[in-house]
Protein backbone atom coordinates (compact mmCIF):
# COMPACT_ATOMS: atom_id res chain seq x y z
CA UNK A 1 0.00 0.00 0.00
CA UNK A 2 1.51 3.58 -0.77
CA UNK A 3 1.66 4.79 2.68
CA UNK A 4 5.94 4.65 4.41
CA UNK A 5 4.30 3.80 7.83
CA UNK A 6 3.43 0.46 6.82
CA UNK A 7 6.42 -1.21 6.50
CA UNK A 8 6.08 -4.98 6.26
CA UNK A 9 2.26 -4.63 5.76
CA UNK A 10 2.47 -3.45 2.23
CA UNK A 11 0.79 -5.18 0.18
CA UNK A 12 0.62 -3.81 -3.81
CA UNK A 13 -2.57 -5.09 -6.13
CA UNK A 14 -4.31 -3.67 -8.95
CA UNK A 15 -7.53 -4.86 -10.47
CA UNK A 16 -7.57 -5.11 -14.25
CA UNK A 17 -11.31 -5.04 -15.42
CA UNK A 18 -11.73 -7.04 -19.06
CA UNK A 19 -15.05 -6.98 -21.32
CA UNK A 20 -15.62 -10.58 -22.66
CA UNK A 21 -18.39 -12.23 -24.24
CA UNK A 22 -20.09 -15.44 -23.84
CA UNK A 23 -18.28 -18.55 -26.26
CA UNK A 24 -16.28 -18.04 -28.96
CA UNK A 25 -18.56 -15.93 -31.36
CA UNK A 26 -16.54 -12.95 -31.01
CA UNK A 27 -17.27 -11.47 -34.32
CA UNK A 28 -16.27 -7.74 -35.49
CA UNK A 29 -16.93 -6.02 -32.01
CA UNK A 30 -14.14 -3.63 -32.92
CA UNK A 31 -15.17 -2.90 -36.53
CA UNK A 32 -16.02 0.49 -38.18
CA UNK A 33 -19.45 1.54 -38.97
CA UNK A 34 -19.01 1.07 -42.36
CA UNK A 35 -18.52 -2.60 -42.15
CA UNK A 36 -20.94 -3.25 -39.44
CA UNK A 37 -23.50 -4.93 -41.67
CA UNK A 38 -24.17 -8.25 -40.62
CA UNK A 39 -22.90 -7.70 -36.98
CA UNK A 40 -24.57 -6.50 -34.90
CA UNK A 41 -27.91 -6.73 -36.38
CA UNK A 42 -29.50 -5.94 -33.25
CA UNK A 43 -28.93 -4.52 -29.59
CA UNK A 44 -26.52 -5.62 -27.48
CA UNK A 45 -26.68 -6.62 -23.99
CA UNK A 46 -23.80 -5.52 -21.65
CA UNK A 47 -24.32 -7.17 -18.23
CA UNK A 48 -22.53 -5.89 -15.24
CA UNK A 49 -21.89 -7.96 -12.08
CA UNK A 50 -22.57 -5.22 -9.44
CA UNK A 51 -25.17 -2.63 -9.05
CA UNK A 52 -25.71 0.80 -10.56
CA UNK A 53 -24.08 3.82 -9.97
CA UNK A 54 -20.29 2.05 -9.18
CA UNK A 55 -17.11 2.01 -10.93
CA UNK A 56 -18.19 -1.25 -12.98
CA UNK A 57 -21.41 0.38 -13.71
CA UNK A 58 -20.25 3.50 -14.96
CA UNK A 59 -17.23 2.05 -16.92
CA UNK A 60 -20.04 -0.36 -18.84
CA UNK A 61 -22.23 2.83 -19.45
CA UNK A 62 -19.27 5.01 -20.81
CA UNK A 63 -17.57 2.07 -22.76
CA UNK A 64 -21.73 1.31 -24.00
CA UNK A 65 -21.61 4.54 -25.52
CA UNK A 66 -18.57 5.02 -27.76
CA UNK A 67 -19.78 1.10 -29.14
CA UNK A 68 -23.20 2.02 -29.86
CA UNK A 69 -21.67 4.63 -31.95
CA UNK A 70 -19.23 2.67 -33.90
CA UNK A 71 -21.19 -0.68 -34.12
CA UNK A 72 -24.61 1.14 -35.10
CA UNK A 73 -26.52 -0.30 -32.53
CA UNK A 74 -27.39 0.37 -28.91
CA UNK A 75 -25.62 -0.90 -26.17
CA UNK A 76 -27.94 -2.18 -22.83
CA UNK A 77 -26.42 -2.15 -19.80
CA UNK A 78 -27.62 -4.64 -17.42
CA UNK A 79 -27.09 -5.04 -13.93
CA UNK A 80 -27.50 -8.22 -12.49
CA UNK A 81 -25.68 -7.45 -9.05
CA UNK A 82 -24.66 -10.03 -5.89
CA UNK A 83 -22.02 -13.15 -5.19
CA UNK A 84 -19.01 -11.14 -6.07
CA UNK A 85 -20.01 -10.96 -10.22
CA UNK A 86 -20.33 -14.43 -10.34
CA UNK A 87 -24.20 -14.44 -10.71
CA UNK A 88 -23.71 -11.93 -14.00
CA UNK A 89 -21.09 -14.22 -15.20
CA UNK A 90 -23.08 -17.62 -14.74
CA UNK A 91 -25.71 -15.86 -16.74
CA UNK A 92 -23.30 -14.81 -19.53
CA UNK A 93 -21.77 -18.20 -19.32
CA UNK A 94 -25.06 -19.53 -20.64
CA UNK A 95 -26.19 -17.10 -22.85
CA UNK A 96 -25.96 -18.06 -26.54
CA UNK A 97 -22.38 -17.66 -27.67
CA UNK A 98 -23.64 -15.42 -30.38
CA UNK A 99 -21.60 -12.32 -29.91
CA UNK A 100 -24.84 -9.59 -28.34
CA UNK A 101 -24.36 -10.78 -24.38
CA UNK A 102 -21.56 -9.19 -23.08
CA UNK A 103 -20.05 -9.60 -19.69
CA UNK A 104 -17.97 -6.96 -17.96
CA UNK A 105 -15.74 -9.12 -16.01
CA UNK A 106 -12.76 -8.28 -13.71
CA UNK A 107 -10.19 -10.03 -11.17
CA UNK A 108 -13.20 -11.12 -9.19
CA UNK A 109 -15.49 -12.61 -11.83
CA UNK A 110 -12.54 -14.17 -14.03
CA UNK A 111 -9.59 -15.58 -11.54
CA UNK A 112 -10.63 -15.54 -7.87
CA UNK A 113 -14.16 -16.76 -7.60
CA UNK A 114 -13.37 -19.82 -9.98
CA UNK A 115 -10.54 -20.69 -7.47
CA UNK A 116 -12.10 -19.70 -4.36
CA UNK A 117 -15.17 -21.87 -5.16
CA UNK A 118 -16.03 -25.23 -5.53
CA UNK A 119 -18.07 -24.74 -8.08
CA UNK A 120 -19.35 -21.52 -9.13
CA UNK A 121 -21.41 -22.45 -12.07
CA UNK A 122 -18.73 -21.41 -14.74
CA UNK A 123 -15.58 -22.11 -16.44
CA UNK A 124 -13.78 -18.79 -17.56
CA UNK A 125 -11.11 -20.52 -19.55
CA UNK A 126 -14.00 -22.28 -21.59
CA UNK A 127 -17.44 -19.81 -21.13
CA UNK A 128 -15.79 -16.34 -22.08
CA UNK A 129 -13.50 -15.25 -24.96
CA UNK A 130 -11.92 -11.97 -24.17
CA UNK A 131 -12.73 -8.69 -26.09
CA UNK A 132 -10.51 -6.24 -24.66
CA UNK A 133 -8.66 -4.87 -21.51
CA UNK A 134 -10.60 -2.03 -20.03
CA UNK A 135 -8.26 -0.84 -17.61
CA UNK A 136 -6.36 -1.56 -14.71
CA UNK A 137 -7.01 0.49 -10.86
CA UNK A 138 -6.05 0.40 -7.43
CA UNK A 139 -8.21 0.38 -4.39
CA UNK A 140 -8.24 3.40 -1.85
CA UNK A 141 -8.06 2.32 2.13
CA UNK A 142 -10.76 4.63 3.50
CA UNK A 143 -12.09 5.25 7.55
CA UNK A 144 -15.00 6.61 8.78
CA UNK A 145 -13.65 9.99 10.16
CA UNK A 146 -14.38 9.13 13.59
CA UNK A 147 -12.18 6.36 14.13
CA UNK A 148 -9.16 7.85 16.00
CA UNK A 149 -6.78 6.25 13.40
CA UNK A 150 -5.42 8.63 10.88
CA UNK A 151 -2.18 6.58 9.26
CA UNK A 152 -2.46 3.13 7.89
CA UNK A 153 0.14 2.55 10.80
CA UNK A 154 -2.16 3.90 13.59
CA UNK A 155 -4.65 1.59 11.73
CA UNK A 156 -2.66 -1.35 12.46
CA UNK A 157 -1.57 -0.25 16.01
CA UNK A 158 -4.90 0.13 16.83
CA UNK A 159 -5.63 -3.82 15.54
CA UNK A 160 -3.11 -5.08 17.50
CA UNK A 161 -4.01 -4.06 20.83
CA UNK A 162 -7.80 -4.58 20.05
CA UNK A 163 -7.79 -8.10 18.35
CA UNK A 164 -11.91 -8.25 16.41
CA UNK A 165 -12.34 -5.16 17.76
CA UNK A 166 -12.23 -3.89 13.94
CA UNK A 167 -14.35 -4.41 11.58
CA UNK A 168 -13.96 -3.90 7.35
CA UNK A 169 -16.78 -4.26 4.88
CA UNK A 170 -16.73 -5.49 1.40
CA UNK A 171 -19.26 -6.09 -1.92
CA UNK A 172 -18.76 -9.89 -0.30
CA UNK A 173 -16.94 -12.70 -0.50
CA UNK A 174 -14.19 -13.19 -3.29
CA UNK A 175 -14.40 -9.55 -4.19
CA UNK A 176 -10.93 -7.65 -4.49
CA UNK A 177 -11.54 -5.59 -1.31
CA UNK A 178 -12.09 -9.13 0.68
CA UNK A 179 -8.77 -10.37 -0.80
CA UNK A 180 -7.06 -6.66 0.63
CA UNK A 181 -8.63 -6.95 3.91
CA UNK A 182 -6.96 -10.87 4.00
CA UNK A 183 -3.58 -9.64 3.06
CA UNK A 184 -3.44 -7.19 5.33
CA UNK A 185 -4.47 -9.03 8.17
CA UNK A 186 -1.34 -11.78 6.81
CA UNK A 187 1.46 -9.33 6.63
CA UNK A 188 0.41 -6.90 9.18
CA UNK A 189 -0.61 -9.93 11.89
CA UNK A 190 -3.74 -8.49 13.22
CA UNK A 191 -7.32 -9.98 13.59
CA UNK A 192 -9.50 -7.63 11.80
CA UNK A 193 -13.43 -9.07 11.09
CA UNK A 194 -14.74 -9.11 7.28
CA UNK A 195 -18.44 -7.78 7.00
CA UNK A 196 -19.74 -8.52 3.33
CA UNK A 197 -22.44 -6.91 1.92
CA UNK A 198 -24.50 -7.31 -1.63
CA UNK A 199 -22.37 -4.62 -3.23
CA UNK A 200 -19.67 -1.78 -3.14
CA UNK A 201 -22.33 0.93 -2.75
CA UNK A 202 -23.95 -0.69 0.51
CA UNK A 203 -20.12 -1.03 1.76
CA UNK A 204 -18.73 2.23 1.44
CA UNK A 205 -22.15 3.39 2.69
CA UNK A 206 -21.84 0.94 5.84
CA UNK A 207 -18.56 3.21 6.45
CA UNK A 208 -20.71 6.63 6.37
CA UNK A 209 -22.95 5.55 8.32
CA UNK A 210 -20.25 3.97 11.20
CA UNK A 211 -21.22 0.30 10.85
CA UNK A 212 -17.75 -0.48 10.42
CA UNK A 213 -14.93 1.40 10.67
CA UNK A 214 -13.57 0.80 7.44
CA UNK A 215 -13.24 -0.38 3.37
CA UNK A 216 -11.34 -0.47 0.42
CA UNK A 217 -12.90 0.67 -2.59
CA UNK A 218 -12.39 2.50 -6.32
CA UNK A 219 -11.44 5.88 -6.34
CA UNK A 220 -13.96 6.65 -8.98
CA UNK A 221 -16.43 5.93 -5.63
CA UNK A 222 -13.83 7.09 -3.17
CA UNK A 223 -11.82 10.40 -3.95
CA UNK A 224 -15.53 12.63 -4.12
CA UNK A 225 -16.34 11.65 -0.78
CA UNK A 226 -13.18 11.73 0.75
CA UNK A 227 -13.02 15.25 -1.17
CA UNK A 228 -16.75 15.74 0.49
CA UNK A 229 -15.25 14.71 4.01
CA UNK A 230 -17.45 12.48 4.85
CA UNK A 231 -14.11 9.26 4.61
CA UNK A 232 -11.02 9.51 5.11
CA UNK A 233 -8.17 8.08 2.92
CA UNK A 234 -5.27 6.33 4.59
CA UNK A 235 -3.54 4.74 2.13
CA UNK A 236 -3.80 2.97 -1.50
CA UNK A 237 -3.32 -0.32 -3.11
CA UNK A 238 -0.42 0.37 -5.52
CA UNK A 239 3.21 0.33 -4.74
CA UNK A 240 3.07 4.21 -4.95
CA UNK A 241 1.12 7.07 -3.41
Amino acid sequence: MGNKSVGSAAVAVTWPTWLAVAGLAVIGLTAEPASAQTYPVRPIRMVVGFSPGGPADVMARLIGQRMAISLGQPIVVENRAGAGGTIAARFVAESEPDGYTLLLGNTSTLVISPLMYKNVGYDARKAFAPVARLGTTSDILVTNPGFAAKTLGELIAYAKANPTKLNYSTPGIGTPPHLIGEMLKQRAGVDIVHVPYKSGGQSIQAVVAGEVQFTFENPAVALPLVQAGVVRALAVTSEAR
